[in-house]
């Protein structure tokens, strides 16, 4: 065996492209199968248009529409309302990988890596060999410019194909997408309907209309028309900030003093702390940070540590809402019971996020599967990789037996419930590119596990309560079935007739009323309820193939509806010891 050089195997090594990477492992980006392809190209165009159109302060309008040009190929059309994009910046924006305006923003959108777009742009140019189609238009009183994109993978580089301007009538200003490629479109769970329709939901005040690709038009009108608060930009906080990331900055910074640098590159540092950290760190706060070698950068960051600092703003995020969460979840679910939280700011590595629940109980939903869980990520639905996720871990660690539903360890709880979490968050920790999972941070999974807690509790009080009524009701069931006989029995030692009979059956029917008090009814009363809605994205429902992550579904049938365990901190279960009068 001839053995090689190392000058040999030098010839072969060259740079990788980032474009030719994701070529390769397209799967990343969550085109890894037909069907979440076609979802995944969708969302990515709507999550575009709705952060153009909320940063431009433009109530949005986007239209989708998806083309069968054969089984297995789609055309995708995204048009919006948004300000439009400037020439220069078209090829870059969707036709060049890691190329975006929210990377270093710290501000809640829905984009972060600069990868979506580009990457259907790719995927639909890997798959057909066609170059996307892209229009845009700036202002009324100019013409739109069309270009025909595709992406060089070895350098990741846009090419343009064609370029012009072109009219665009009764329109103002906006973007349109055009591209084709492979995908396959089934309705369910996991499906473009489902996720367009989970999107309007958590985002009321946009409309969106969808023409399926059977020439279905579904339109999800707005219900609000106040855009939710701009999220303002901030600056990384002291605690979020790595040493290496620091070094970085130390090395960039324009200030020309240390006390500067921290008051400027930091977020919630004035002058009386930045001199606190200095102080903390042994360093003089007029060093030039360009002088700062790695053993002062390393005091600095363990002066950082020991400094107490005030945690970020919160004008940073937007949050759905509590009372929008519920009245989304609502629209959708026709339940007994509805309850929803939102939880205070917390922080992680620096990041202030927040996390939101709701759930429903009961009505028309299937009390013996697995609850069903909705997750959302800066008002973005999350689809795929559930059994990967912090939230579906948060609820499987959560002791849902304490709160009237059936659980096995470790796993998620059977009952007649859907649950929904969201997050809100300057930067969220996605487990991949592909957006659909959240990491497992300590700080989030607590704060998620809180928000479920808080839900459980209001569940498990309306539960008991349920449950007592129910008991009631058994208990005058009894009663009533021996009223008749007991007048029967009187009217025998007594002698009465059939009317005196009558009136004493009254008189102790009215009696169990006065002292048993009125029973109350618990009913479905839902005027929110649009089973034209709650159709969309459950016909031929096929649920993703599980994977060793993702929990098992629970065989074990319940032997009351509101079984199981009642004894818990969080939970008062002590119930009333009730005689038949």
């Amino acid at each position: 065996m001839t053995q090689k050089s190392a000058e040999e195997l030098a010839k072969k090594q060259r740079e990788i492209s980032i474009a030719e990477f994701f070529e390769k492992n397209r799967h990343l980006l969550g085109f890894d199968n037909p069907r979440r392809a076609l979802l995944t190209a969708v969302k990515e165009a709507v999550d575009n248009a709705l952060d153009a159109c909320e940063e431009a302060r433009i109530l949005p309008e986007v239209t989708v529409e998806l083309i069968a040009l054969s089984e297995t190929r789609f055309r995708m059309i995204v048009e919006d309302n948004g300000p439009g994009i400037v020439k220069k910046q078209i090829p870059n924006i969707f036709a060049r990988l890691l190329y975006g305006s929210k990377f270093h923003k710290l501000a809640a959108t829905r984009g972060q890596q600069g990868i979506g777009i580009s990457a259907t742009v790719l995927y639909g140019q890997l798959t057909t060999g066609k170059p996307a189609a892209i229009k845009s238009k700036t202002a009324s009183n100019s013409k739109a410019m069309a270009m025909k994109l595709k992406i060089d993978t070895q350098t990741n580089l846009p090419q343009i194909i064609e370029e012009g301007e072109t009219e665009w009538e009764g329109k103002e200003h906006g973007t349109r997408v055009e591209v084709d490629l492979d995908g396959s479109y089934i309705k369910g769970r996991q499906s473009v309907d489902e996720y367009l329709k989970e999107t309007a939901i958590v985002n009321p005040h946009c409309t969106i209309i969808y023409v399926t690709p059977e020439a279905q038009q579904i339109m999800f009108a707005r219900s609000t028309t106040e855009l939710p608060p701009e999220p303002k930009e901030i600056k990384p906080h002291p605690y979020g900030v790595e040493l290496g990331r620091l070094m970085k900055m130390l090395e960039i910074t324009p200030a020309k003093t240390l006390q500067q640098f921290l008051t400027e590159e930091f977020v919630r540092v004035g002058p009386n702390t930045a001199k606190e950290i200095c102080e903390n760190s042994s360093l003089l706060p007029r060093t030039n940070p360009k002088q700062i070698t790695r053993d002062m950068a390393e005091k600095l960051y363990e002066g950082i540590q020991k400094t107490k600092i005030i945690a970020p703003p919160t004008d940073c995020i937007s949050p759905i809402g509590a009372e929008e969460l519920e009245r989304g979840l609502r629209k959708e679910i026709n339940a007994e019971f509805y309850c929803s939280t939102t939880r205070p700011a917390a922080v992680y590595r620096g990041n202030p996020f927040v996390i939101e629940a709701a759930l429903a109980f009961g009505g028309e939903q299937d009390g013996e599967s697995t609850v069903r869980i909705m997750r959302f990520a800066n008002r973005v639905p999350l689809l795929y990789q559930q059994g990967a996720c912090a939230i579906t871990n948060s609820i499987q660690n959560t002791s849902w037996k304490n709160y009237g539903l059936q659980q096995s360890k470790n796993s998620l709880p059977v009952g007649p419930c859907s649950v929904v979490v969201h997050m809100s968050s300057v930067w969220v920790p996605f487990t991949s590119e592909s957006k659909e999972a959240l990491a497992h941070y300590e700080e989030i999974v607590k704060e998620i596990k809180l928000a479920l807690q808080d839900c459980g509790r209001k569940l498990a009080s309306f539960v008991n309560k349920k449950r007592r009524i129910g008991e009631e009701a058994k208990k005058r069931g009894y009663i009533q079935k021996y009223i008749p006989h007991v007048a029967d029995a009187l009217k025998e030692i007594v002698g009465f007739d059939e009317i005196k009979k009558k009136e004493i059956e009254d008189n102790l029917y009215t009696m169990l009323e006065q002292v048993r008090g009125e029973l109350e009814e618990i009913d479905v009363d839902n005027p929110d309820y649009d089973p034209e809605l709650a159709k969309i994205g459950q016909d031929e429902e096929q649920p993703e193939e599980q994977t060793e992550e993702e929990p098992k579904k629970m065989k074990k049938k319940t032997k009351d509806a509101f079984g199981g365990d009642d004894e818990d901190d969080d939970v008062d279960t002590e119930e009333e010891q009730e005689t038949l009068f």
